[in-house]
This record gives C-alpha cells, structure tokens and sequence, in this order.
C-alpha cells in the first residue's frame, strides 16, 4: 500500500490500494494451514493453490468494475527513471529505515495499540466489568453472537468462529490462536465445522477485511472515508464469494 506512492497517477494509486488487500498475505498462512490439517490433509497443495488463484481472480474482476464504475479515464504509462547505482552506506541504510519505521510508528501504531485495547477489553470483561474466565461471557462473545447469523447461510454461523473473525481484524493469525482457545482443540474444531463449511471459511479469511494495520496505512493514504469503504467492499465481497463456494462444496463434499 505505502509502495503505491511511487505511481504517478491518483487514479491508478487509489485503485492499486483498493485492490491490493485482495491479495494474499503471509499472517493468513496459519490459518490456511490450520484448515487444511483438519479438513484437507490429502489435497492441502491444490486448496493453496485454489486460495492464492482465488485471490488473483477477485482482485481481476474488482479491478475491471472499479475501472468502468468508479475510477473512469484512461491510465497513466508507468514511466520511472532509475537513478544511478551507487554502493549504499550504512548511514544511509540506517537513517532511511529509521525514517520508514518512525512513520509507520507515529501514524498506524497508535491506531493499532488503541484496536488491540478495546479487543483486549472486549475478549476479558463481561457487562459487569469484571472479569471472566468464560469466553463465552464476555462482551466480545455477546457481539459475535450477533452477527452470527449472517454466517449462517454460509455454513459457519457458530458464535465462536464470529469471535475468530472479529479478533482477526487485530492481526490475522489471532484467528487461529482465538479459534485454538474457543474450541480447545483442532480435534474440536473438525468436530464443530464440516469440509463443505471449512471451505467457504477459508475463502472469507482470504477476502474478508485486512488487518489494523493495513487498514491504518488505507486511511493515512487516501483518508478514512476510503478506507471505510475498503472495509466495507471487501467484506461484502467475501461473503458474496463464499456463499459461492459453499454451494459448490455441498454440491462435491
């Protein structure tokens, strides 16, 4: 996102940002792993492979409507002169990757830390303020229990899973770790959710909103009114996506 900056064009910068999320990323690797240990041990490289192509396909077709609805005219060549090759000095390594690190802490930490509070916050207390050993008791779990059912026609309307998914808005590997918690085991977690569920899971993982800090480097490039709309696109994508793949995996699984 923040490598966007080196196009010249605004409309090609706002489009690369929009679709870049889309994209797969490393943190989502536990939970495609996770998955694919559970529910498909014997065909785990081709369900990769499936997720990254997925992904690539989404971000095709977003592209092509953002281009003939929301981002009309005619693209800019990409034209970048290259400078000179010299020989770096550390001096300028270091002062360049301190100014990168500052930025990035100055501007998104602050967002991501005051995220993590109320997640935290959420995840312990319950409505009395105290707090509670019981997962389920919580303030967090109530939430989740709410939007549940918007993942029911999706085949994963279990409380726990919303929980998973509300949690990896912090940081996409909480979803495992909050998943590990919830159920207690993978055992438990095969147990609760069926392949034909497991699949359109896996692809709302993949498509759904990115993490805070992704979300934070949208808002500080192109403001927040986009990057609520980035949020919002996306999730509605994923779940569009996935109800998809949930009739095709109960039509094969």
């Amino acid at each position: 996102i923040m490598a966007s900056r080196t196009l010249a064009s605004e409309r090609d910068r706002k489009m690369t940002i929009m679709l870049t999320p889309f994209m797969s990323c490393s943190a989502k690797l536990p939970i495609y792993g996770m998955f694919i240990a559970a529910f498909f041990p014997h065909n785990g490289g081709l369900v990769m492979l499936s997720l990254y192509l997925t992904g690539i396909c989404v971000a095709v077709i977003s592209g092509f409507l953002l281009n003939s609805l929301v981002f009309r005219g005619k693209p800019v060549p990409f034209v970048m002169e290259l400078p000179a090759y010299r020989l770096p000095t550390a001096r300028n390594i270091i002062m360049h990757m301190w100014e990168k690190a500052k930025d990035f802490l100055h501007k998104a930490f602050t967002v991501i830390f005051l995220v993590s509070i109320i997640v935290w916050f959420l995840q312990n207390f319950d409505f009395q303020l105290s707090l509670t050993a019981d997962p389920q008791e919580s303030i967090l779990a109530w939430i989740a229990s709410g939007i549940a059912p918007l993942f029911a026609p999706l085949g994963f309307g279990d409380w726990r899973v919303s929980t998973a998914l509300i949690t990896g808005f912090m940081a996409k590997e909480s979803v495992v770790s909050t998943l590990t918690i919830l159920y207690g085991s993978s055992a438990a977690l095969g147990a609760a959710l069926s392949p034909a569920a497991a699949a359109p899971l896996l692809v709302f993982c993949l498509l759904y909103t990115p993490c805070i800090a992704a979300v934070a480097s949208v808002k500080r490039e192109m403001g927040g009114r986009w990057a609520t709309v980035m949020v919002v696109n996306q999730c509605v994508v994923a779940w569009l996506a996935a109800l998809v793949v949930r009739f095709l995996a109960v039509a094969v699984l």
